[in-house]
């Protein structure tokens, strides 16, 4: 079939339009200025927070669901057009916008949308900037301690601003955060701050050091003597097409980059250390604050015997059959295997939050792009993270006798990452007559867990536990972090270490032989039961008095933000912790049904 001259010139149109922006982008003018989108008043109503004070969260006891807690629709939001990506450029980068001009509307083999820019708009790595949990935290770290604040802003922007981060630190300039920062409007690098770790961060990552210390907490290396319009991208391809219109419409060529499927790319900023401070202020060490890679390293995903499974095998899952990566020139050979950038992971309270202040956050994605990354994040959760299954069940003297078994699927610790995490067991037995006869666990509307030590007390944490034999135990699998002194701390500048990681082991993971920043820390580390892989808890709970059968529910559970993090986080009085606080307040704390398991016991 022939093109009409009129697509002929719409064709052109665009391409022009592309390279325009590029070559604006590259002179520092920001181009694709967002446009504002102006809802109804009873959606700006519903989304906008209402001024108030701090929110401190109290429990209220709330059964969770024996089905999956799904999540809002768009139908249950008011509709919310995000932004326009922006264009803007430095000397080293250019915005996902310039990006988006050829590697958006595409689809697989099997039809499926697998558009690069729409699918990365709504995932966290797209809103590291804009996130106002991010925010909060860092502006708390900062006011608790003034003396470091220029430190602690630079440590964060490195890798949730980096394109702005790396640009400014080149040219010797201001690399803070707030007020003139790079939050400010004002700020020339504003654009490309915002923009979150977009499409020429990783796609610029030089194949030198990665996966060694010597890149890790946001030390990657990118090329600092060639400038934009011949900077190179580095793709996965060992024959890229189309050099020249991409480098006249970005300012960027295409070339071969093997490391854009190595696993040390992503742990050059997931591999996060943290000074933490003495009780007189003064940095004391160095503190492993994330450590998925380390983690997948010491398990059978990436010991490096047999056939490992990378980060970009699960978080960057493959398309279905071929797919083309650019939209022109015309007639693009398809590419396979094409690694859809979906970069799921576990943080739907976030995102749930994002998707529903798209307007007032200034987001780029709309709410039916953040419903597309939270189903898929459910079933990531729910299908490829973790099992829990009752392994016996019987009756012996008036007691009921239970082993249930959790098994961790993922390829690092579960939960991971950023030490606000946890999961826990819902355990319920009912009677005959449908009465509660014991129930551990029990999640509350404000985010808390019935039982938790942590939960009523801010100076306490809940043990690991082999046996549980009363309400008021639940084992929950967290990490806690400890001052100097011993004592338990929820800021991240006090944290010289674990006084409690009980978090699930992926396969393989042996913990007689973990470095000690990957190490199991408390009781869980004479646990038996405890195994790279799954651990099994024992329940040993007295029914004499009650009529059979009685019912088993069993449900792990898990949730981005714990109780105690958030009550300590609500604490500090600065403007962006107040923002989050109302932002949260009106949030669905309720956590996530990873896996349930359900047995009769006569």
């Amino acid at each position: 079939m022939h093109m009409t001259k009129l697509a002929k010139w719409l064709i052109m149109f665009v391409v022009l339009l592309g390279a325009w922006a590029a070559v604006a982008a590259c002179k520092g003018k920001p181009v694709g200025t967002p446009k504002a989108i102006t809802p109804s008043v009873e959606a700006e109503r519903a989304i906008a927070p209402t001024p108030g004070p701090t929110v401190k969260p109290t429990f209220t006891a709330a059964p969770v669901p024996s089905v999956e807690t799904p999540a809002p629709t768009p139908r249950e939001i008011p509709f919310q057009k995000g932004s326009d990506l922006t264009s803007a450029g430095s000397d080293f980068f250019v915005g996902s916008g310039s990006c988006a001009v050829c590697h958006n509307r595409l689809t697989d083999s099997a039809g499926n949308d697998v558009s690069i820019a729409d699918n990365w708009r709504s995932a966290m790595m797209a809103n590291a900037a804009r996130d106002p949990l991010w925010q909060a935290k860092v502006s708390y770290e900062a006011a608790r301690f003034p003396q470091i604040a220029e430190v602690i802003e630079d440590k964060c922007a490195t890798c949730h601003m980096p394109m702005a981060r790396f640009q400014a630190a080149f040219m010797g300039e201001s690399t803070r955060i707030f007020d003139d920062g790079f939050v400010s409007p004002e700020h020339p690098l504003h654009d490309l701050a915002m923009d979150g770790v977009s499409c020429t961060v990783c796609h610029q990552i030089l194949d030198e050091g990665l996966g060694a210390s010597e890149t890790f907490s946001g030390k990657f290396r990118l090329d600092t003597g060639t400038r934009v319009p011949n900077r190179k991208a580095f793709g996965p391809y060992p024959d890229p097409r189309a050099g020249g219109m991409m480098r006249r419409s970005s300012g960027f060529f295409p070339v071969y980059g093997p490391q854009v499927e190595d696993s040390g790319l992503c742990a050059s900023c997931h591999t996060l250390y943290t000074p933490y401070l003495d009780s007189e202020g003064n940095v004391a060490g160095e503190f492993p604050e994330q450590t998925p890679y380390l983690e997948w390293e010491h398990s059978d995903y990436g010991d490096g015997v047999g056939e490992d499974k990378s980060c970009q095998d699960c978080h960057m899952p493959p398309a279905e059959g071929p797919a083309a990566i650019s939209i022109v020139p015309r007639g693009m050979p398809p590419r396979s295997p094409f690694a859809r950038h979906h970069f799921v992971g576990g943080n739907v309270t976030m995102l749930r939050l994002l998707q529903a202040h798209v307007k007032d956050l200034g987001l780029t994605a709309s709410t039916e792009h953040f419903q597309a990354t939270l189903e898929r994040t459910l079933e990531q959760l729910q299908a490829n993270t973790a099992s829990i299954t009752i392994e016996d069940a019987h009756l012996e003297e008036g007691f009921l006798l239970l082993a249930l078994r959790i098994e961790n699927k993922s390829g690092h610790k579960f939960p991971t990452g950023f030490p606000s995490r946890r999961a826990w067991i819902h355990l319920k037995v009912t009677d005959a007559g449908g009465n509660v006869v014991f129930e551990s666990g029990r999640p509350g509307l404000d985010g808390s867990i019935a039982g938790c030590d942590a939960d009523a007390d801010p100076a306490a944490y809940e043990p690991h536990h082999g046996v549980i034999t009363s309400p008021e135990q639940v084992q929950v699998y967290e990490a806690v972090m400890k001052d100097i002194e011993g004592r338990i701390t929820y800021a991240l500048l006090k944290g010289s270490g674990y006084i409690k990681d009980n978090r699930l082991l992926p396969l393989g993971f042996d913990k007689a032989s973990a470095q000690p920043d990957i190490a199991v820390v408390g009781k869980a580390a004479e646990d038996e039961d405890f195994i790279g892989g799954s651990d099994v808890v024992r329940y040993r709970l007295e029914v004499a008095g009650h009529p059979g059968p009685f019912v088993v529910e069993a449900e792990l559970l898990y949730q981005t933000l714990a109780y105690p993090f958030v009550r300590d986080l609500l604490e500090a009085d600065t403007e962006q912790v107040q923002k989050f606080a109302r932002y949260y307040e009106a949030a669905d704390k309720s956590p996530v049904l990873v896996a349930s398991a359900r047995a009769e016991v006569k």
